[in-house]
């Protein structure tokens, strides 16, 4: 099989990355996520995580995939899935600019860009995400990016995720 590849995007800082698809340790997850391709949205940077920005998409899978390659400490350039029930969501301690209420379910695509990430969120404890790419190329211009997003600010930016 040939290696998929997509670009993750910061478009108004024009910042880019390139990732390799972790098809053969998330292969459900990969086909989802291909197959919806291109995405993007407004992008945030984590509050409880640490070092990670993320994009909130409707769910684009036929089924939800299955918890394949999880992990709770995401490295460097680690790309993870989450989907979250709209009530998981729902506080105005989240800060999202959109209604995220009951009975929806949010996916969200992630990239962690420094070390030091731990996945446990106060409100419901250890969220488990799947890791289904890992940047190959572009890392350290995408971290300054992500660092300025985080003192900047991150009205007005897209994140985006589209085949390489």
């Amino acid at each position: 099989m040939t290696d998929q590849f997509i670009a993750v995007s910061l478009a108004k800082r024009n910042v880019h990355c390139r990732a390799k698809l972790l098809v053969e340790r998330a292969p459900l997850t990969c086909a989802a996520i291909w197959n919806a391709l291109p995405l993007a949205g407004d992008v945030y940077h984590a509050k409880y995580a640490r070092n990670e920005i993320y994009a909130l998409f409707p769910p684009f899978a036929e089924t939800e995939p299955p918890l394949e390659n999880p992990t709770v400490t995401p490295i460097p350039g680690d790309l993870c899935y989450f989907a979250f029930a709209g009530t998981e969501l729902g506080t105005k301690a989240y800060g999202y600019d959109r209604e995220v209420r009951a009975g929806t379910t949010v996916v969200d695509l992630a990239l962690f860009y420094e070390r030091n990430n731990l996945l446990l969120n106060g409100d419901v404890g250890w969220v488990p995400g799947i890791v289904w790419g890992q940047v190959v190329e572009g890392l350290e211009e995408m971290a300054e990016a992500c660092n300025d997003l985080w003192r900047s600010g991150a009205a007005g930016e897209t994140l985006s995720f589209r085949r390489a």
